[in-house]
């Protein structure tokens, strides 16, 4: 079974599944050009929109290439031998990579029915502790936290812990209840926020990302980052994407309505799936991951397996989540 092309459908990286916008593709036309220069290595012009956007000051901005980039430019600007990184667990996968990699010791704490277990979060903070990492929604669960529990975790937080609220999946939240990390960060010195142009935004090949926070925080970040990290190309389309958000929105609009079909539907073929307010949703699968991650890929269908736990399975056009729900309903065996 593939896609409506004839080719095979790939669920597996929560990519946006549209093409760039006319707007975007005339910006990197436009932007190719100039390709034999390099680019503003501080990304003025895209800090400056990012800034008007969010409502924040321009020192409060640092961008990076990709949420990776950024994540991994503060655990160079905080890590130290001895010092511990503290994230829940299952989460976004490149936490420990990227922890490992600064020489910090990354510190796990169970999800709770997939969702972060805030009181058990800030009771595994120690001394040590310099950075705990909250993806909210949760990647790979697309579970989230909600303002009360997040506000009263946080006002637990020592001030010596920064607190990173990982939202790479903002865009796709509908309930009113997940607070806006830049909101919350404004009166928090020790709160930062990180987003990216991955997602939503539809530039997961340009690889740029961006974090709000406190002056000593952006400016931290911004220490640490690889000179020309964020290409000239990749400015370019993320300031033309901020421009035309209204537009790229519309499209957000779609793949939400998207989400709650194919979790409506697999919820009425028998599978057990958590509510998502991210772009994939999860299947708990434990000892069956592997198997159902081979049958669906015979059938011409690629998700992301978690060997011995589950399976993430990203939002794309109508036909490509036809064919994925073809797929699982022909699975042999059910989750609880």
């Amino acid at each position: 079974m593939v896609g409506p092309d004839g080719r095979s459908v790939k669920l597996s990286s929560n990519e946006n599944p549209y093409d760039p916008l006319p707007s975007v593709t005339a910006a990197l036309a436009a932007a190719a050009t100039e390709v034999n220069r390099y680019p503003d290595t501080g990304a003025e012009e895209l800090t400056a929109e990012l800034a008007a956007r969010f409502g924040v000051p321009a020192e409060h901005v640092a961008v990076g290439a990709g949420s990776v980039g950024i994540l991994q430019q503060l655990l160079e600007a905080t890590a130290e031998p001895g010092a511990e990184v503290l994230y829940a667990w299952r989460s976004f996968e490149a936490y420990p990579l990227l922890a490992e990699l600064s020489g910090a010791a990354p510190v796990t704490v169970p999800l709770a029915d997939e969702v972060h277990d805030l009181d058990a979060l800030a009771a595994a903070i120690t001394e040590r502790t310099r950075m705990v990492f909250v993806c909210n929604p949760n990647n790979p669960t697309g579970t989230v936290v909600r303002e009360a529990e997040l506000t009263a975790f946080l006002d637990r937080v020592p001030d010596h812990v920064l607190v990173v609220l990982d939202e790479a999946y903002r865009e796709y939240v509908r309930d009113a209840e997940v607070p806006d990390g830049v909101r919350l960060y404004a009166g928090r010195p020790n709160v930062a926020v990180l987003r990216t142009f991955s997602k939503a935004y539809g530039l997961a090949g340009l690889r740029v990302g961006f974090l709000i926070g406190h002056p000593h925080v952006a400016r931290a970040v911004r220490k640490t980052m690889v000179p020309f990290a964020v290409n000239h190309l990749a400015q370019a389309a993320a300031v033309a994407s901020l421009r035309a958000e209204d537009e790229l929105l519309d499209r957000v609009e779609r793949t939400v309505k998207e989400r709650g079909r194919v979790r409506e539907a697999l919820l009425a073929d028998g599978w057990t799936v958590p509510p998502t307010e991210a772009n994939f949703v999860w299947l708990r699968l434990g000892e069956d991951t592997a198997a159902f991650a081979e049958a669906l890929a015979a059938a011409g269908v690629s998700v992301r397996p978690f060997a011995g736990e589950g399976a993430r399975v990203s939002i794309g056009s109508p036909e490509e989540n036809d064919a994925f729900l073809a797929a699982a309903r022909a699975f042999p065996r059910r989750n609880g």
